[in-house]
């Protein structure tokens, strides 16, 4: 039999664990221990003041005699027009198909030219292989380019190409660049140093460290980011359809709902959206799976 000896200090530290906790024993033998730092009660105060101001709101907000019976009634009687009885009465399954691979086409596209220059730009970024000055800037850059929603660097770039397929390339373009720009670099950033700094030993040049180091390392997490900001781009896509004029899918479920009010249709649209966004994961799923 062993004996332990705890010292002044692991005392100190061990009652001052217990003295901030509260050990609660339950009727079923288990032990919840309730923590009273300052960071769970920041926490705690945040929850109820945003409850407080929710429940504010909800009780001053001017519903203007809205029937709430009447008004759940229709929402339900719209919910089951939408996915129940969805039907196509002015396009043909054709028509959608091809408008479907517009949106598709829209978000390769963008996503194609937003990888090739993150990539070349994640490499001036990445600490582990650009300057530390440089590194911090584009970063910075990035970040704010990121900070703007999608949708908002589309309608700017509208100003000058106006309304259509080409603001809402180069939009989602421009977002895509910065957030694989940042995806790319920490995927170059967790590469070991020691295959980097083995490299330069040996005298290859930067490029030649770019080719056998880097690309071989982080394809696969490169591959993984460009697929999801794929699937990021065909959802922004549907939705620059609508909010740009860029046409595909997108369109036709804005007209759909807004223009025609059929109901049957733009459940018919989004049925199809929907099939398309599972096999698109399905098929980035596989093929990440070989990459790696």
């Amino acid at each position: 039999m062993q004996n332990y000896t705890i010292s002044g200090g692991s005392e100190a530290a061990l009652s001052g664990v217990l003295n901030t906790s509260m050990m609660e024993h339950r009727r079923n033998g288990k032990i919840r221990i309730k923590s009273h730092s300052r960071s769970n009660i920041a926490i705690r105060i945040l929850i109820c003041g945003l409850i407080a101001v929710t429940v504010l709101a909800f009780v001053t907000f001017d519903y203007k005699d809205i029937d709430f019976a009447e008004a759940i009634t229709a929402t339900l009687h719209n919910i089951k027009t939408v996915f129940i009885q969805p039907r196509l009465e002015r396009d043909t399954v054709t028509g959608v198909l091809y408008q479907l691979l517009v949106t598709f086409c829209l978000g390769i596209i963008s996503t194609l030219f937003g990888a090739v220059l993150a990539f070349f730009c994640s490499l001036l970024c990445a600490k582990n292989i650009a300057f530390p000055v440089m590194a911090n800037v584009i970063k910075s850059v990035v970040a704010i380019v990121r900070a703007v929603p999608t949708v908002l660097w589309v309608l700017i770039f509208a100003v000058s190409a106006g309304l259509g397929s080409v603001a809402a390339v180069i939009g989602l373009t421009f977002h895509s660049f910065a957030y694989l720009t940042k995806m790319y670099a920490e995927a170059i950033e967790e590469i070991d140093d020691g295959t980097i700094e083995a490299l330069r030993a040996n005298g290859a040049d930067f490029w030649q460290i770019v080719f056998q180091a880097i690309l071989p390392a982080s394809l696969s997490s490169m591959v993984a980011w460009t697929f999801m900001r794929f699937e990021i781009n065909f959802t922004n896509a549907v939705a620059m359809g609508a909010a740009a004029g860029a046409g595909g899918i997108g369109f036709n479920l804005f007209m759909a709902g807004s223009f025609y009010f059929d109901l049957h249709e733009m459940g018919f649209l989004t049925y199809v959206v929907v099939i398309a966004v599972i096999i698109l994961e399905t098929f980035s799923t596989k093929f990440k799976d070989k990459v790696k």
